[in-house]
């Protein structure tokens, strides 16, 4: 029986899932079944907040498909853990699960998968129907304090009082801080101290920042004195350099970062697929051509004005300097800002809706299988308050899916024959 003013339930097994996020809820879905009842507690007065914003209001529900062996270099952390998991629910999975369920999904050329309807609302109408459908109960703006094992299953104490569960999945999300794990500190996991992962790079001091708005469609950054390095989009904002690139740098990078204390020096390679010595040659090339055109007004490889203008002023090619009399010096300098251009940062940014921790319950302590605490049966984990983490693209989203439909799917088929 609940305590805190709810009817009594007749049921054999009581299911707790701690968290109203994408695991959370994928996880009491899957978790639901006759003589099983599901509740729902999440501490905020709201469900499914980071599904509403993600992929500017679109939801990013994954990724297009792909192999598992390529799926899982996506993720900095949890890569082992995940191939294993990702067996059992796969990004095919994931498409069959919405599609099934009348959400359309498309694919759009970047791999990232939204839904047709272009809204997140689509996502979250859908998930909130199947658990409305399934009789999950939920309990908004009840947060967890503690959890006492008692001889058959657990106590919880909520914000409203105590009641007793048979199974518990924890879906939490990610924590800023050591400090904030609250009552999970109460199970003895060993927890990997939470970091942030997807950020943007802080350049106050770099000129570059006059830019903002400026954005090239592949480059490749580096992190000085690392083997770091990724390719992809890269965007100029008031604060420094953000984008794909350096987002899905910052991911594998983080725990790099986090000891510089986010001070670090980023090397750009303005175009991808250019080496230094194809800028020479190009540029020898266009300026036998054109021997008589100036240098500042004639941007070359796919290079904005703004840009290549702040290239030139940085190699001290001034505004009538012509291509067929540049001197070598001027000439070198301007191949080093094409290809490698360094910038100094002091400090990230959190990017947006894109928030997410490096960090959380040690994943040598969880079973990949059935996301079951190795410490404490009937305990199960899904989503962010694990130490996984993908980059950016839908690869956050499909690990809550897998790790919530394995935590549920295994807390409902362990009750059928344990209760």
């Amino acid at each position: 029986m609940l305590i805190f003013g709810l009817e009594q339930i007749l049921f054999y097994v009581i299911i707790a899932v701690i968290g109203g996020g994408a695991a959370g809820f994928f996880a009491a879905i899957h978790a639901s079944g006759p003589g099983i009842q599901v509740i729902l507690f999440e501490k905020s007065p709201k469900l499914l907040s980071k599904v509403k914003i993600s992929g500017g209001g679109r939801c990013n529900v994954t990724h297009r498909p792909m192999e598992i062996s390529k799926l899982i270099r996506n993720y900095p952390r949890g890569e082992k853990f995940l191939k294993k998991a990702f067996l059992h629910f796969s990004i095919h999975d994931t498409f069959s699960w919405f599609e099934s369920r009348g959400v359309l999904l498309k694919i759009e050329g970047d791999g990232r998968v939204f839904p047709e309807s272009n809204t997140s609302q689509t996502i979250v109408t859908c998930l909130e129907e199947e658990a409305k459908k399934l009789g999950v109960q939920i309990q908004l703006s009840n947060g967890i304090k503690s959890i006492k094992t008692k001889l058959q299953g657990y106590t919880l104490g909520t914000d409203r009082g105590e009641i007793t569960v048979s199974k518990i999945i924890v879906a939490s999300g990610g924590h800023p801080n050591l400090g904030t794990y609250g009552y999970l500190n109460q199970l003895n996991h060993k927890l990997i101290n939470p970091i942030p992962s997807l950020f943007t790079f802080n350049t106050p001091q770099e000129p570059i920042r006059e830019l903002m708005g400026v954005s090239l469609p592949d480059v490749v950054v580096k992190l000085e004195g690392t083997k770091l390095s990724y390719r992809g989009p890269l965007l100029i904002t008031h604060w420094g350099i953000s984008g794909p690139a350096v987002l899905k740098l910052s991911a594998f990078g983080a725990n790099w970062l986090y000891e510089q204390q986010y001070k670090a020096r980023a090397i750009i390679q303005w175009n991808a697929d250019l080496t230094e010595q194809a800028y020479v040659e190009q540029l020898n090339s266009y300026a036998q051509l054109h021997p008589n055109r100036k240098v500042h007004s004639h941007p070359l490889f796919g290079i904005p004005a703004r840009l290549w203008e702040h290239f030139c002023s940085q190699s001290e090619i001034n505004t009538e300097q012509l291509f067929g009399q540049l001197p070598k010096r001027l000439y070198n300098k301007l191949v080093q800002c094409l290809f490698c251009y360094p910038v100094a940062m002091q400090g990230k940014t959190t990017f947006k809706e894109e928030f997410v921790t490096a960090g959380g319950i040690s994943l040598d302590e969880v079973y990949p299988e059935t996301m079951e605490s190795k410490l404490h049966s009937g305990i199960y984990f899904a989503g962010e308050v694990l130490n996984l983490d993908g980059i950016t693209g839908g690869f956050n989203f499909q690990a809550a899916w897998t790790t919530g439909y394995l935590a549920g799917r295994s807390a409902r088929l362990r009750s059928n024959f344990i209760e």
